[in-house]
């Protein structure tokens, strides 16, 4: 079940019924903002069954290798009503964070501390497994969240809350910044991913009809999609990833670059740190650095 607001239309589009992924997609699309719990409300009848079984919920824009197998057992060992998959955090003033007892059980919880009331670098990482007796203290057709309700109310009543700390990769993708940092840390194996391509050499990875010029100069790590061009001179270094149908033309230079399917960077062009949106066309006299290239309308950005 897949909870759509923003851009839903997209996201249906894109996903479509999951036979691509190897599952069976149902979607929720939200006429107004309900909160992550009162989203899982609307879709009570979906998880609801006769098996008792508890079921997941997982952030969208996350990017984690979790076992969630070991997740659930845990959930069911401890006999919980809630458990929540934890992470070690150096900035905890983004997320929800906890203290557990010897046990695992959760004795504090606080959503977005700030400053002094700072007590704990374990944090939420969205990742949660119910009971299904857990619709019983989410309220219906109200505005409700986990982080700011949902949570203080299982600890106030003394419900089974549990926590389950898991040194497994973990990144809530919420800005540019950690979306490029997602990226390098795939292609330096922190993560485990499954990148579709091939490993040519260690830490380089080529899709299927790739033309890459003998004067090109392709370093590591670097990933390079199917059907694409790169030409004489071309320097890919450290940290690029390149999508399907993208060319690279005569003496550009990409470091910590990502480019979207079917972009172009024309000749002469240097791009270092940047995002090039899909079909778009790059030319430019000078560096381009920390860059944000989206204009797929105009074809030609600076």
């Amino acid at each position: 079940m897949v909870n759509l607001h923003y851009l839903g239309d997209t996201i249906e589009r894109v996903l479509g019924d999951g036979k691509e992924f190897g599952v069976r997609l149902s979607f929720a699309k939200e006429d107004v903002l309900w909160g992550d719990a009162g989203s899982v409300k609307r879709a009570e009848k979906f998880f609801s069954d006769n098996t008792g079984e508890p079921f997941l919920v997982v952030g969208g824009d996350d990017i984690s290798d979790k076992d969630l197998t070991k997740l659930v057992k845990s959930h069911k060992e401890k006999k919980a009503l809630a458990t929540i998959a934890l992470s070690l955090v150096d900035d905890p003033s983004e997320y929800g964070i906890v203290l557990m007892n010897e046990k695992g059980r959760i004795t504090r919880f606080l959503e977005k501390p700030k400053g002094e009331v700072i007590f704990s670098n374990t944090a939420n990482t969205g990742v949660y497994v119910f009971d299904q007796s857990i619709f019983d203290y989410i309220p219906k057709g109200v505005f409700y969240g986990f982080g700011h309700n949902l949570f203080p109310t299982l600890l106030e009543q003394k419900k089974p809350l549990y926590g389950h700390l898991t040194s497994s990769y973990w990144k809530d993708v919420g800005n540019l910044r950690v979306y490029r940092q997602t990226q390098y840390d795939a292609l330096a194996d922190k993560v485990s991913l499954n990148f579709n391509l091939k490993q040519s050499n260690k830490y380089v990875w080529l899709g299927e009809n790739v033309e890459i010029h003998p004067t090109a100069v392709i370093g590591y790590p670097v990933a390079i999609g199917n059907n694409v061009k790169i030409e004489e001179g071309v320097q890919v270094l450290e940290n690029t990833i390149i999508g399907d149908n993208c060319i690279v033309e005569m003496g550009a230079t990409l470091k910590e670059t990502i480019l979207w399917e079917g972009a172009v960077v024309m000749r002469g062009t240097h791009l270092e740190r940047c995002v090039v949106g899909n079909g778009c066309h790059v030319k430019s006299n000078a560096a381009v650095f920390d860059g944000v290239i989206v204009d797929p309308v105009r074809r030609n950005s600076k």
